[in-house]
């Protein structure tokens, strides 16, 4: 198993990153916290969980360790696979959720894509004993350009499995109450409209 990846970022988006280590290139699947650790680019260090199937060998990365921990609890419930716990993830900071599963807010996780009423009474249930608080732990915000940052919304709302035209419909209208929002605010917001 891999433990994590050290090397110098060739591309980010909200989503995805490539961490280019002696020549290999690897694609990371990423939430929009480690989006925000590692917005600068240049070289850094990501915590990898590999999920190796039939059809793909996949690398999910993460900033810190504590989100990696949160992120294989969360692929532990039934009914929630890595995609929807990377959505998880990127709708609200790991503090955030933590503090989500130990007070049993359903609806809060009932506003992410894919996670209906069941599904999250199985999130409360089965981790509600298994999370802890993390201690000075706090969300970071991303402040992007304003000429692209319309376009790379969309585009991460796209990869996060959204129709094209109701994603831009969505970045538009929260543009327009929020101009200077940073990316990860747009992403969060229109992930709750969504």
């Amino acid at each position: 198993m891999i433990e994590y990846i050290k090397g110098n970022i060739t591309e980010l988006s909200p989503t995805r990153m490539v961490m280019e280590c002696n020549g290999v290139g690897y694609e990371i699947h990423i939430s929009l916290t480690t989006y925000g650790a590692f917005r600068h680019g240049g070289e850094g260090k990501i915590y990898v969980y590999e999920i190796i199937r039939e059809d793909a060998h996949l690398l999910f990365g993460f900033s810190t360790t504590e989100e990696r921990e949160l992120f294989l609890l969360l692929i532990s419930v039934s009914g929630v696979g890595p995609n929807t716990a990377r959505m998880i993830l990127s709708s609200m900071p790991p503090v955030e959720l933590i503090q989500v599963i130990a007070s049993g807010d359903e609806n809060s996780l009932t506003l992410v894509k894919g996670i209906g009423s069941k599904t999250a009474q199985r999130v409360i249930v089965d981790l509600k004993n298994k999370v802890k608080p993390i201690e000075g732990k706090v969300g970071t915000t991303v402040v992007a350009g304003r000429g692209g940052i319309a376009d790379e919304a969309v585009a991460a709302l796209i990869a996060l499995g959204f129709q094209k035209a109701a994603s831009q419909k969505a970045v538009d209208t929260i543009l327009k109450r929020s101009a200077d929002a940073t990316i990860e605010k747009i992403i969060k917001t229109a992930l709750q409209m969504l």
